[in-house]
């Protein structure tokens, strides 16, 4: 009978023991302040560091009366006014821009030309010139693709891309049966664009221009059969 109230005893001494150190455990994560992984994770998604960005001061290139700009919707047109204007409390300057091959007069706001762009230099001409030299690549693709895809080129306002329509779209003829109608419009606008910037550039009359451009598409017989 003694021995069982021994050992009775010894596991009510064991589990006090047990209590006892769980309490202790417990006190040292609360003096601790040990979080739990969620709140922690709910804590940052909830206060994100929010960092200001600045925006970069946007680069305005600026124009002067009677310079040569490009607007490639347009083509070559030229500056012939700057005025302001005063919209809504807030003063806008903006350029008015003369596209003589259009007719047309167009109002680009300063802070909005992003578009437009300055005349080709000398030898970004020249390089157009061997561009025109070169042999037209032709693609095997439809045409309503290839149209779209010229359209675009000839839109973009990139002179490269311009010299190469015409290249591209060059028969060496003036014969329309050799071409549809839609491929003679697209080389005519492109052409003429061209041409136009070649004027601006070079400073020559157009009669000028045309020979020279004619010349690199092996295109002078043409032109001399027309004179």
């Amino acid at each position: 009978m003694p021995k069982k109230k021994k050992s009775k005893k010894i596991k009510k001494s064991k589990i006090i023991k047990k209590i006892k150190k769980n309490k202790i455990k417990s006190k040292i994560k609360t003096n601790l302040k040990i979080p739990d992984k969620k709140t922690t994770t709910l804590g940052s998604e909830e206060k994100p560091e929010i960092k200001k960005i600045k925006k970069q001061p946007t680069e305005k290139r600026i124009y002067n009366l009677k310079d040569y700009v490009v607007y490639p919707k347009h083509g070559v047109g030229k500056i012939t006014a700057i005025e302001k204007a005063t919209i809504g409390e807030i003063d806008i300057q903006f350029y008015k821009i003369f596209v003589e091959k259009e007719k047309l007069t167009l109002t680009v706001p300063i802070n909005q030309q992003s578009k437009l762009r300055p005349i080709s230099s000398i030898n970004q001409i020249n390089k157009c010139i061997s561009i025109l030299k070169a042999k037209p690549k032709i693609k095997r693709t439809m045409w309503s693709r290839r149209a779209q895809e010229y359209d675009q080129k000839i839109n973009s306002g990139k002179i490269y891309e311009l010299a190469e329509v015409v290249k591209d779209l060059n028969k060496n003829t003036d014969i329309i049966a050799d071409q549809s109608y839609s491929e003679r419009q697209l080389f005519e606008k492109a052409y003429e664009r061209l041409k136009s910037e070649f004027e601006a550039v070079l400073n020559i009359s157009p009669d000028d221009v045309k020979k020279k451009m004619d010349k690199a598409l092996g295109r002078t017989q043409i032109s001399e059969e027309a004179e």
